[in-house]
């Protein structure tokens, strides 16, 4: 709900209130954003009767204050500020003071697509939009200032627009989509850094004095740092204290910055990254900055997270796999790498089929001469020998066997050693004469060319139209260098980034819009372009190549404090883990994926049968269990973050040392947790887990799956009980490991969802090398345990 009263703009969520007033001077000062109230102009309005000494004033007339001292929703360098700016621009005479004041204020019911950019929508209309129109006192520039209000999701979106209503073209320099300002700073702020296969690291930073920076150049949005932050007081928890989520719909070079000055206020800023920006903007036209997310809960991470999900869910996702339960998935490639073909490929079918596996994903080396990375990107023609009936030949042959068919593509890279790259040395992104930094022996294709985009979008529809195609994952393996388009003059090479953006979404609207019945997931070297923006068009996202369980289970935690699970793509991969040799077990690497879209990574063919009977329980659980993973409420309770090592780990019940998660249904009849430990700590044998989210009067069954264990686990220790001996590696062993399985641990009972949540469940014990028998949890290295809570009706109690 959006209120004015005279001067004061207040946006009001279901719990939430924003609140923001019109200074005399014409700016906008921020007023409030926070717990939901009743705003009051009077008592809320920042008092200022002094000016500080140093400081410079707007102009004569309001002498009493500095704008470098006020809370401010729109900012600019030159008229006192000296915080990080809002907006940037240079004029005709080379002037970059930008002098925007109040002009008029307009509420819009429903939400407009944004003509360059994808952005949030409404089914209903039922959203909210103010409109603040400001004006530059000296040039015809208008600067619109877009609030959007998602009352239910507890989420304000924030949006610019500046139009040049002037008769001369001006340079914009920087356009932030969201700025906040707060007067205190005492809060800890948390970017998500990593690189390539170790996505989504939580770094935690208390705000002090001085600015930090989260940024990409990399011309995605980047794994090095995702668009996603957070900040909170440092008391806050999960589930308790003050909290702020913002995220940026764009997939792009981003940049986010906080910043306290000098009177310990503290400046939010996210958008477009200035680094490599500019664009001019010609008399009478505009430029649009990406849409900006933001909520607050006063009830902890947790809650905060869940507005983002909800808002992702409803109000980012879209098209028939919004609220499509997704297939369970097998993608050739750690099976095969680029060594595929026809008969390969129909043969891991089948093996999956048998499992219950309901799509089979064709990955890379289809096409072309593409028998390694060197070649073929951009020649999307089948290679006749490893596909001698094409696409359609081998689609054919998949769906007979029983699966759906899917296909890999790359469509923004070409390879030098390509048709394409003969054809049209122009069309990629490099300087002229000058020797190109290659990544992944590949090179990008120059979206800011219609022409290039159009070839985009005519070869994939060509490819996606040849067969029965199901489902389609988008790829894009390297990263920008030598930033430079041969489409566009000197004076607007620092436009190419966002043009290229620009390029790709008109690319992927047309692509799914033509075809609307494909699955899209989006991957780019993994999470390289895990964001907002993608997932206007594609409803899920290839979350990281790192497939090793205990890495996924820290990645998909950190992005679940932006992101809900029915986006993050998730794969049981073979153990060794092909990225980090590390053994898994096959029950750890299930229960990580299946908190995601599961699917599986590995060589079904080579599989033994017993591994092959756990794969095909575990489809079965999850197909079973699939709408709570998908459509549930996701709670995080522990992660392998804090590390602790010793006596202090046993001292904390082994904190940092174990994840601990919980999934609940949307009516809280169902619910799925999860425990994970890094590692064993010796005579530890107390653990407890503690749902979240159930309701509190419901009863509950909690149990959890009946496990055998091969003895070839045990060791030598069999020989205790074993009346003959056993000798480790041999003949007998392996004999009797195929004939005798250890039985693992049950917990079965009947209690009320505030016992499960508030006491939690007392666990059996952990082997701690007394003895071992169906009565002690067996929980080694890297060790996952699955736990399912249902509703007890009251007749069958």
């Amino acid at each position: 709900m959006i209120t004015i009263n005279n001067n004061m703009y207040v946006l009001d969520t279901d719990n939430t209130s924003y609140a923001f007033a019109v200074l005399g001077s014409g700016q906008l000062e921020h007023l409030y954003y926070g717990r939901k109230l009743h705003a009051n102009e009077a008592v809320m309005t920042e008092k200022h009767t002094f000016i500080p000494g140093n400081t410079n004033v707007y102009n004569k007339d309001y002498s009493s204050y500095s704008l470098e001292d006020v809370c401010l929703e729109m900012s600019s360098l030159g008229k006192g500020d000296i915080r990080e700016p809002f907006i940037e621009v240079t004029y005709p005479n080379g002037s970059s003071t930008t002098d925007m004041v109040f002009d008029r204020a307009e509420i819009i019911q429903g939400k407009e697509e944004y003509d360059t950019l994808p952005g949030s929508y409404d089914d209903n209309g039922e959203v909210e939009q103010l409109v603040i129109y400001l004006k530059d006192r000296n040039y015809n520039l208008t600067l619109e200032l877009h609030y959007y209000v998602y009352e239910k999701c507890d989420i304000i979106t924030r949006s610019a627009k500046l139009v040049n209503s002037g008769n001369e073209s001006v340079r914009l320099e920087r356009l932030m989509s969201m700025q906040l300002d707060l007067n205190e700073s005492d809060y800890e702020l948390s970017f998500f850094n990593g690189a390539w296969a170790r996505e989504m690291n939580r770094s935690r930073i208390p705000i002090r004095a001085g600015k930090y920076v989260n940024e990409s150049v990399t011309g995605t949005s980047s794994n090095r740092a995702n668009p996603f932050f957070m900040i909170g007081r440092s008391s806050t928890t999960e589930d308790y204290g003050e909290c702020y989520g913002f995220n940026l719909i764009y997939s792009g070079n981003h940049y986010e910055a906080a910043q306290v000055n000098s009177y310990g206020k503290l400046r939010l800023v996210s958008g477009i990254n200035p680094a490599t920006f500019s664009y001019i903007i010609e008399a009478g036209k505009c430029f649009e900055a990406p849409e900006a997310v933001l909520t607050y809960s006063y009830k902890g991470y947790n809650r905060m997270s869940h507005n983002m999900h909800e808002f992702v869910r409803k109000h980012i996702v879209r098209g028939i796999w919004r609220d499509k339960e997704r297939p369970v998935l097998i993608n050739s490639w750690e099976a095969a790498y680029f060594n595929i073909n026809e008969r390969k490929l129909v043969k891991l079918a089948k093996a999956a089929k048998d499992t219950g596996v309901e799509l089979f994903v064709m990955d890379d080396g289809w096409f072309g001469e593409r028998n390694d990375d060197t070649s073929s990107l951009g020649d999307w023609t089948p290679n006749s020998r490893k596909l001698p009936n094409g696409i359609a030949g081998i689609a054919d042959k998949i769906k007979e066997s029983g699966l759906k068919f899917g296909i890999w593509v790359e469509p923004e890279m070409v390879s030098v050693n390509s048709r394409l790259y003969e054809a049209h040395p122009e069309w990629v992104i490099e300087i002229p004469d000058v020797e190109h930094s290659e990544g992944r022996n590949q090179r990008i294709l120059d979206l800011t060319y219609e022409a290039v985009q159009d070839y985009i979008i005519e070869e994939m529809s060509e490819v996606f139209s040849s067969a029965d195609i199901s489902y389609v994952k988008w790829d894009m393996n390297r990263i920008f260098s030598d930033y430079y388009s041969k489409n566009l003059p000197p004076e607007r090479q620092k436009e190419v980034s966002h043009r290229y953006v620009c390029g790709l979404y008109r690319c992927m609207k047309e692509l799914t819009n033509r075809f609307p019945d494909i699955l899209f997931e989006g991957c780019a070297a993994g999470g390289n372009r895990f964001d907002l923006g993608m997932l206007c068009y594609f409803p899920q996202i290839w979350a990281s190549d790192n497939t090793d369980a205990l890495c996924r289970a820290q990645i998909q935690y950190n992005y679940s404090y932006g992101y809900p699970l029915s986006c993050i793509s998730a794969h049981v991969s073979a153990s060794p883990n092909h990225q980090t040799l590390r053994n898994m077990p096959l029950e750890s690497r299930f229960a990580v994926a299946a908190f995601g879209l599961l699917g599986y990574e590995c060589n079904m063919c080579d599989m033994n049968k017993e591994e092959l009977n756990a794969v095909k329980c575990q489809i079965e659980l999850y197909k079973k269990l699939r709408n709570v993973f998908f459509t549930g409420t996701f709670y995080r309770t522990e992660s392998f973050e804090e590390e602790n090592a010793g006596n202090a780990s046993v001292l904390n019940n082994g904190k940092g040392n174990r994840a601990e998660w919980t999934v609940v249904s949307t009516d809280k009849k169902k619910a799925v947790g999860l425990i994970m430990q890094k590692h064993v700590i010796p005579n530890t044998q107390y653990a407890c887990y503690r749902a979240k989210g159930l309701d509190e009067a419901k009863k509950y069954h909690f149990y959890n799956r009946k496990l055998q264990y091969d003895i070839k686990e045990f060791g030598e220790l069999v020989n205790m009980v074993s009346p003959i001996h056993i000798k480790q590696g041999s003949m007998l062993q392996d004999i009797l490991s195929k004939l005798k399985k250890m039985d693992g641990e049950t917990e079965d009972y009947i209690a009320y969802g505030d016992t499960l949540m508030y006491s939690g469940v007392r666990l059996k014990q952990a082997f701690s090398a007394t003895g071992y028998n169906e009565n002690v949890r067996f929980f080694q290295d890297f060790a996952a345990r699955l736990y399912f809570m249902e509703e007890v009706e009251d007749d069958k109690q």
